[in-house]
């Protein structure tokens, strides 16, 4: 079996329950074609780069997916015809990361306020 991420954007007018129900659809899919979720993260609300179909936001989910080809073939062809998703992606990857993705760690680093750039890691000042 194949290593694949999926990662798909949801219309910013739905609500978030909306967009759970659009991952479990996704989940459906996957199982009914013999591949399993290994994991699932909801990013939440997130600004887009540049307005697609007139969405200046929108919310990005992502599924980590250990399945043959052929179920891809199939979660793509239904997220084409679903009109709550905006865009999508599906890439194979050799191994799926383990703990958080990139997305999440980055918003923990933001609510801990470590630091960025500009700003003085060493806060004792000798001068004073």
């Amino acid at each position: 079996m194949a290593l694949y991420e999926h990662v798909f954007l949801a219309r910013q007018d739905l609500a978030q329950a909306q967009v759970d129900a659009l991952a479990e659809a996704a989940t459906k899919i996957i199982e009914d074609n013999e591949g399993k979720v290994v994991k699932t993260e909801t990013w939440g609300l997130r600004s887009l780069a540049y307005r697609i179909q007139k969405n200046r936001k929108a919310h990005y989910v992502m599924l980590e997916i250990d399945g043959p080809p052929t179920l891809v073939a199939e979660l793509e062809r239904q997220t084409a015809i679903n009109e709550d998703v905006i865009r999508y992606m599906t890439i194979r990857v050799d191994e799926l990361e383990q703990g958080p993705s990139v997305m999440m760690r980055k918003g923990d680093r933001d609510r801990r306020g470590g630091g960025g750039r500009g700003r003085d890691r060493d806060n004792s000042n000798d001068d004073n």
